[in-house]
């Protein structure tokens, strides 16, 4: 097994089994599959189901090009009315006091989040979105995510947006 998939297995059996953004819903995966993962552009769909149901999440996972460290991960599943719940891991070395300025595009206006805790594979920010900031990240091209690192510097991160709609719409979907 390649480094890449390992790293990709890890972190997703990590979230998983921690359940920290993924919904659940009763029933089956279609044709009775315990499991889909389907890739939408730069985001990744994934559903399993089980003897608690069915649980749905898309996300995107980036890492350091030379040392194959993850650097990223943005997980996100379908919430009620609209909202999203979701979770990002950032790297270590950051100020977590800082916590997370969440930006689509070039906006001024954003959404602030907080670092919850740190483990092995990074930093987790939790995330509940509204469905007016839903909308803006299905308009946009890129979230930014400004944090500032341990010696004070800004830093921003970027996810792509390319595929999040339709990721998202499809876990939806699967969770009918």
């Amino acid at each position: 097994m390649n480094f890449k998939l390992a790293s990709t297995l890890a972190g997703a059996a990590l979230l998983v089994s921690a359940g920290l953004a993924m919904a659940q819903t009763a029933g089956s995966l279609p044709s009775g599959a315990s499991s889909i993962k389907e890739t939408f552009d730069d985001w990744t769909v994934t559903c399993l189901s089980g003897e608690g149901g069915k649980r749905c999440a898309v996300s995107q996972q980036q890492q350091d090009q030379q040392t194959r460290q993850m650097v990223l991960l943005a997980e996100f599943a379908p919430a009620a009315d609209g909202a999203v719940n979701g979770t990002l891991v950032l790297p270590f070395g950051l100020n977590l006091d800082g916590g997370v300025k969440l930006t689509v595009d070039d906006q001024e206006k954003g959404t602030d989040a907080r670092f919850q805790t740190c483990m092995p594979v990074g930093c987790v920010v939790p995330l509940t979105l509204s469905k007016d900031t839903v909308a803006a990240i299905r308009k946009g091209n890129v979230l930014k995510l400004g944090v500032q690192a341990v010696a004070g510097n800004p830093l921003n991160l970027q996810v792509s947006l390319k595929g999040f709609s339709a990721a998202l719409d499809r876990s939806a979907a699967l969770l009918k």
